[in-house]
């Protein structure tokens, strides 16, 4: 089934990933702590146990650096024992403030594409994570201007979108999404009847991970790079 994008009249994109570059850092990020943690156990161990604290404490601190930081030095904490020493500890904090202090890498095609839809739609970001990081990295990345509203979300599910298509007053049908995630990005929007299509990037977080059943029967599309959208978006 040919899916058209004719009634299109809002596009959102999600940031991390789709605009910039961001899940790169984290798997660095993973490297360098594994490292640190060597001598208590194997590096994928490590990243295991470093996943699970992540996981379980997304409900207390949600998404991005800090979150993640923190989770850092849980797991050092846990997995040495409570043996880790302060030095190792700073140098986990240092990961940290590394990650947030890097550079906004836009991705090929970025303002290219968002500079000819915007003569044409109204553009919103609409990404999830640490407002004040989120801010930063929008700021750094010279791409304000092409929204008309910004949101950071903190989470991105069904009803999180429902909640920001009516706040904006638009109509489902009449919005279309643009994200690297199928978790996060598509299928939420599929499922209150907007729209969305999916820009698959290098490396994905474990968690935005989907089945082949999650996905099974739901219309969108999948693009290689944004620069495809120009194709297919009238």
């Amino acid at each position: 089934m040919e899916i058209k994008y004719n009634n299109i009249k809002v596009i959102g994109f999600d940031a991390d990933d789709t605009l910039w570059v961001n899940e790169t850092y984290f798997r660095e990020a993973e490297q360098e702590f594994a490292k640190l943690l060597s001598e208590f156990e194997t590096p994928n161990k490590i990243d295991q146990e470093l996943f699970k604290k992540e996981i379980g404490n997304l409900p207390l601190y949600g998404y991005g650096v800090k979150a993640f930081t923190l989770s850092m030095v849980e797991s050092a904490l846990e997995l040495s024992n409570y043996t880790i020493s302060n030095k190792t500890i700073q140098k986990i904090l240092n990961i940290g403030k590394n990650m947030l202090n890097a550079p906004v890498e836009l991705l090929d095609g970025v303002e290219e594409v968002l500079e000819k839809l915007s003569k044409k739609y109204r553009l919103i970001l609409a990404t999830k994570g640490d407002l004040l990081d989120q801010e930063r990295k929008l700021e750094k990345s010279g791409l304000t201007s092409y929204f008309h509203h910004i949101e950071v979300l903190s989470d991105k599910q069904d009803t999180n979108y429902s909640k920001l298509l009516n706040h904006l007053d638009i109509n489902p049908s009449e919005f279309l999404m643009i994200g690297n995630s199928l978790k996060s990005d598509v299928l939420p929007l599929i499922n209150i009847k907007a729209n969305a299509i999916h820009v698959p990037f290098h490396t994905t977080w474990a968690h935005e991970l989907v089945t082949e059943k999650e996905t099974n029967g739901k219309q969108y599309k999948t693009i290689k790079t944004l620069r495809d959208l120009l194709k297919i978006v009238p």
